[in-house]
């Protein structure tokens, strides 16, 4: 059953040095508070796994958190390259970091499979491509019934997920609504979980229809952080901060801007400023 914590009692019980670690948001509800406390508590040697590994893993790429990056596209949405991960793969800098590529349909078929804990996927695809020619992982397997020769990736099973959701209710059940990716099979993927949300409530009430619950059976940990995903948005609560995003660019382009930023405003800060910040986002919405 899911127990209320602080971020940081949370982090502490839930990711741990050497650990995989799936933090998942598609461009909404991305949990960029409780990856600021992994590295104020200066996780080291992670495994990180995402479908679309952009700022925030950047960010922890940058400070030396990881050694290999599990993914399916990187990049600064909208705006480019995520600097820290080019310097990280290109150069080695804080140190070399292990490059593990997919495609969206095979991680995405790879939680689902994670979550029903079986061994792998199955699926059709990555036929007349180059993307198993330096992914050993990517295999195949002929179907018993047809004889169709099917793609195939090992199941995502990280030993830690991380997502940010809108609601919790007192029992531990959470609420996500709005643009939803793969937190869901993430979490039923996952040994260990913590969700951080907007807020604690008696109860859901109204929802849209494309909802998800996760019961409090399937989750480790919950705590509140309001803001917790900005400069992603949260459905409900504030925007998207895109100019964050664009500066984001200017400030990882180079180390000592880079350094500077992450100790002023991670190091030395703590998840009160995030929802500072979303309170801004909603004034200027």
């Amino acid at each position: 059953m899911a127990e209320f914590v602080s971020l940081a009692e949370g982090i502490e019980t839930v990711v741990r040095d050497g650990c995989s670690v799936a933090m998942e948001g598609f461009t909404h509800l991305i949990p960029h508070a409780a990856g600021h406390e992994a590295i104020r508590q200066g996780r080291k040697r992670l495994t990180l796994i995402r479908m679309t590994p952009d700022l925030i893993y950047d960010q922890m790429i940058g400070v030396g958190c990881a050694e290999k990056l599990v993914f399916s596209w990187g990049g600064n949405p909208g705006v480019g390259s995520l600097h820290r991960l080019r310097d990280a793969v290109e150069n080695g800098w804080p140190h070399k970091l292990e490059l593990e590529e997919h495609s969206h349909a095979a991680m995405a078929n790879a939680y689902e499979a994670g979550a029903a804990n079986l061994p792998f996927a199955v699926f059709r695809g990555y036929k007349g491509v180059d993307l198993p020619k330096v992914n050993p992982r990517i295999k195949s397997v002929t179907c018993p019934y047809t004889g169709e020769v099917l793609a195939t990736v090992p199941a995502i099973r990280p030993d830690a997920a991380v997502i940010h959701a809108q609601k919790a209710d007192r029992e531990g059940n959470v609420l996500l609504e709005g643009i939803v990716g793969v937190q869901k099979e993430a979490v039923l993927a996952a040994r260990r979980s913590l969700v951080t949300v907007e807020e604690i409530v008696e109860d859901f009430g109204p929802r849209n229809a494309n909802a998800v619950i996760l019961p409090s059976w399937a989750v480790t940990a919950i705590a509140r952080v309001p803001g917790g995903a900005y400069p992603s948005y949260a459905h409900g609560y504030y925007k998207r901060a895109n100019d964050f995003y664009i500066a984001w660019d200017k400030i990882a382009r180079e180390r000592d801007t880079f350094m500077a930023w992450m100790k002023a405003n991670v190091l030395e800060q703590g998840p009160e400023v995030f929802a500072h910040h979303a309170g801004l986002a909603r004034q200027a919405a």
